[in-house]
């Protein structure tokens, strides 16, 4: 039971992390008016798809599909990041780094950074925990900051989806890498 208990506290605390990251590019996209390139949206749906998978450990059943999902949707955000960077890394003429930097880093590695942290998060739980069946002996203050958690991710979706399209409309925010 301890371990479980654990296991709920690492998945809240990657939940709580990429619930960070998600509010922090909203921040960037308004605060500072950096509209997101087609990538850096693929980008959010590889992190949210990671959330989903982190919020999915919380219901009864199956962990082990949970962290499936959640490791399927960081892999896919480390394929398109990289794919980002690697575009960024050779200047082209009229084309700079998307975005400014954020403690030195650009918004693309920092997306790979994150990519291999939910990666090796995941993995790392399933290494250590196991995947071994829910028991409905859950701490009752986990499950309510992770029923928190799960509302603030719905809602960072929400608005995330929101202002992409009062942003952009239909069409790209800027034109393709």
């Amino acid at each position: 039971m301890r371990a479980a208990r654990l296991d709920d506290l690492a998945a809240l605390a990657m939940l709580f992390g990429v619930a960070a990251v998600l509010a922090a590019a909203l921040v960037l996209q308004f605060g500072f008016g950096e509209a997101p390139c087609p990538l850096c949206l693929l980008e959010r749906v590889g992190m949210f798809g990671a959330c989903f998978g982190l919020m999915m450990h919380f219901r009864p059943g199956d962990s082990v599909r949970a962290a499936g999902i959640g490791l399927v949707s960081a892999t896919f955000l480390l394929v398109v990041s990289t794919r980002q960077v690697l575009l960024d890394i050779v200047p082209r003429p009229g084309h700079a780094y998307v975005g400014s930097a954020v403690l030195g880093l650009h918004m693309p590695v920092w997306a790979v950074v994150i990519a291999a942290a939910l990666i090796a998060g995941f993995a790392g739980r399933l290494a250590l925990f196991g995947a071994a069946p829910r028991d409905a002996r859950r701490s009752p203050r986990v499950a309510r900051l992770a029923g928190w958690a799960g509302l603030a991710v719905v809602a960072l979706a929400a608005v995330n989806l929101a202002a992409v399209l009062l942003q952009c409309g239909f069409g790209e925010c800027r034109a393709a890498g």
